[in-house]
């Protein structure tokens, strides 16, 4: 019975087989017939095909032929039957159907080969990977990007440049002007906020520079995730975490959230210029390109000019304050900073309504998406031209093949943070990838080259920026110091002191009972001098000391005379009572304050010529030109350096200084857009535009520690770097004429 059984399952097990091959054999006929009628370009004989229809072994023989020029045309064009494109590689002899059509996207049929089966139709093994040769994709992705820039260029011409390109200027404006706001910004706080905190001299040298650390953490950061999320995104959530963290810095009271806010401000904003150029640099057509792009940077002076009036109308009027207690203070230099974030602010509400870039999209086969937008541009332009019939006659633009895709998760597939971690780890190969790509043998003597040029420049350029700056503030020291009134031996007794005292050194005197009261002392010295029942009443001091003093029986009342100004002195039935708390605002930098900030105001203003300059010549005499002329003549400029010995020729040599120098920033900001593909652009310009703040960093720490000292290392310095950036810029190649990549 049991055998009986068995052959009864072995039976119908076997039938079942048999239906189940009959009905692969007239699947596959009938995707045969509807493939050979779908293909328009072949020339095989369809009465062949009749005749050999029901014969199974001449299958092989139609593979050979017509079959396999099917499957050529699908990978070509992207159409075809899914059932040719689903099977193909499989032994037809074997009768192996494991490649049967499974919801693989088009998308991903069009970039790879479509055997998996027992055997692949270009003679790989059973088993192996179906992709096409990574080298292979790249070529041809290239291809097709240099398609795309041709026929991008010319829809560009056809939109035409008008309200739209101007609009967008100054909303991407803004967005720049924030980035030179927040240069300037600890800059022009640091004399108050060190007083406002009690800030060592290490604590002020990392608050000056760790705006510098943190845009150099934006710029990657920002500049490696446009390329892979958008322009416009990106930029948007720069900006936001720059205004959000700008805000708080103004509120906060101690130094490390102080710090904290800043840096995370730096990152917000460092993301600023490298997607700004790009993203201006995709709706310009070749012939706008160079000029618009040099006039988008002044924008960064006038951030630098608005920061210097803010702070010049702001920050000395101490009355703009209010406290809480010793707990919470709120002094005007937190106002300047909250007005700062006005610019970042207002770019977000412009950016928000304007579109994403449309290479963008194309770069990432978003062909709708980019046509929308590039109708859009036309048509605005057209209307305001007084063109409104003019119809946009672009139908189909080249998109690029992709090389990879996000894996997007199904909602039931794992926890939310696991589809989280998968995203972001496919994001961050992505971005990794992009990085990797700025060094591949084809870009990698162009990003070598970048790199020395954009260091030498940095190092140079805000070494001496902040230089100036400092050797001026020497100057002022020394000439104060030559207007210091000396006393020595002098007697005083029941005396009321109730008025300023500057710039005085006191020797050998002897002070008894005297009153002290409602007094600001700026720059005293007491050396050897004996105070005996004297009176301390609402002091307030500045680089004040006492050295080798006696008091004796002396009271002090609320005064900031602490112990630290007390140098080797003795202190005899002495008592201090209520001192003030914390650190008070230096009232005595009055004057020092409105210098620096109208030195750093002449400083960006002096900028404005060679902005006009560069960027009526730009698209005249080319890019490595202008960058290098512009940098020998700022290496010229810096040998004059040596024969500023007034306040005032340093002033002037700033002014020429900066206004020769911009003109090479912009040529490099140009030159960097256009050497580099749509689809890496932002990741190298913001690699370089990290590199740029790192540079800064050390050009800032190395001239500012010769202050002082000597005058010839900086120039010396500043100049070598110059000279070696304009010979290198001139082993670049020139991109004037160019269509973006």
């Amino acid at each position: 019975m049991d055998d009986g059984y068995r052959d009864r399952t072995a039976f119908i097990r076997g039938a079942k087989d048999i239906a189940k091959e009959v009905k692969r054999h007239a699947a596959k006929k009938v995707g045969r017939s509807v493939d050979k009628v779908q293909d328009e370009y072949t020339r095989r004989s369809y009465t062949r095909f009749e005749q050999d229809d029901d014969d199974d072994d001449d299958y092989p023989a139609s593979r050979d032929g017509y079959y396999q020029d099917a499957a050529a045309d699908d990978k070509e064009g992207g159409g075809g039957g899914a059932s040719s494109d689903d099977t193909e590689g499989h032994d037809e002899d074997d009768e192996i159907y494991e490649g049967e059509y499974q919801g693989i996207p088009k998308a991903k049929a069009d970039g790879l080969s479509k055997g998996a089966g027992a055997g692949g139709a270009d003679g790989q093994p059973a088993g192996a990977p179906g992709y096409r040769d990574l080298a292979a994709q790249a070529a041809e992705r290239r291809k097709d990007q240099e398609e795309l820039a041709e026929q991008y260029e010319a829809i560009l011409q056809e939109c035409g440049h008008g309200r739209f390109q101007w609009t967008l200027y100054f909303v991407l404006g803004l967005a720049l002007m924030a980035d030179g706001v927040e240069i300037f910004v600890v800059g022009f706080v640091l004399p108050s906020a060190e007083k406002d905190m009690c800030l060592s001299d290490s604590n002020k040298g990392m608050l000056g520079l760790i705006v510098y650390l943190g845009m150099m953490v934006g710029a990657f950061l920002w500049g490696g995730l446009a390329d892979r999320i958008g322009r416009r995104q990106c930029l948007l959530i720069s900006l936001s975490i720059n205004s959000v963290f700008a805000f708080f810095s103004s509120f906060v009271q101690g130094y490390s959230t102080f710090l904290l806010c800043r840096l995370l401000s730096g990152v917000g904003i460092g993301g600023s210029i490298p997607i700004v150029f790009s993203y201006f640099s995709e709706f310009l057509a070749q012939e706008k390109r160079g000029e618009h792009l040099s006039w988008l940077c002044m924008f960064w002076m006038i951030g630098g000019i608005y920061a210097s009036a803010m702070a010049w109308a702001i920050i000395p009027h101490y009355g703009w304050s209010f406290q809480m207690g010793s707990a919470y203070q709120f002094h005007s230099w937190r106002v300047f900073v909250l007005v700062c974030a006005f610019p970042s602010v207002f770019a977000i509400a412009a950016l928000t309504p304007m579109p994403e870039s449309p290479r963008f999209f194309l770069e990432n086969g978003k062909h709708d998406e980019a046509w929308m937008i590039l109708k859009q541009v036309h048509d605005t332009n057209m209307r305001a031209k007084g063109h409104p019939e003019r119809v946009f006659s672009v139908t189909t633009i080249k998109t690029v093949k992709q090389l990879d895709e996000l894996v997007e998760m199904d909602a039931d597939t794992g926890t939310w943070h696991r589809r989280w971690r998968m995203r972001l780890s496919c994001l961050f190969h992505q971005v990794r990838n992009n990085f990797l790509e700025c060094f591949s043998p084809e870009y990698r003597r162009t990003t070598l080259m970048m790199m020395a040029v954009w260091f030498t420049m940095s190092f140079s350029y805000y070494g001496l920026t902040v230089w100036f700056p400092d050797m001026i503030k020497h100057m002022q020291k020394q000439d104060y110091a030559l207007r210091t009134k000396v006393f020595v031996k002098e007697r005083v007794e029941h005396f009321t002191f109730n008025f300023t005292l500057e710039n005085q050194v006191h020797r050998n005197g002897e002070y008894f009972n005297d009153k002290f009261m409602n007094l600001k002392m700026k720059s005293v010295l007491f050396e050897d001098t004996l105070f005996e029942e004297c009176y301390f009443e609402d002091i307030t001091s500045s680089n004040t000391f006492f050295k080798n003093c006696t008091f004796v029986s002396s009271l002090f009342y609320n005064t900031d005379l602490f112990q630290y100004r007390f140098i080797d002195s003795k202190l005899v039935n002495s008592t201090f009572l209520h001192n003030k708390e914390g650190c008070m605002l230096d009232f005595s930098d009055d004057n020092n304050a409105y210098m620096i900030y109208f030195v750093s105001f002449l400083g960006t203003l002096a900028v404005l010529p060679g902005n006009i300059v560069s960027a009526l010549l730009m698209d005249k005499i080319g890019r490595l030109r202008m960058l290098a002329g512009s940098s020998v003549m700022s290496c010229i400029s810096c040998f004059f350096l040596s024969f500023g010995s007034s306040e005032s020729a340093m002033i002037a040599l700033l002014c020429l200084f900066g206004g020769i120098s911009i003109a090479s920033w912009n040529a490099l900001d140009v030159l960097t857009v256009e050497l580099y593909p749509s689809d890496i652009r932002t990741t190298a310009f913001g690699f370089l535009n990290a590199l740029c703040k790192l540079a800064a960093v050390l050009g800032i720490s190395i001239f500012t520690s010769f202050v002082g000292i000597t005058k010839a290392m900086p120039i010396m310095f500043a100049s070598v770097a110059l000279g070696v950036g304009s010979f290198l810029a001139l082993k670049l190649p020139e991109t004037r004429g160019r269509v973006l990549q």
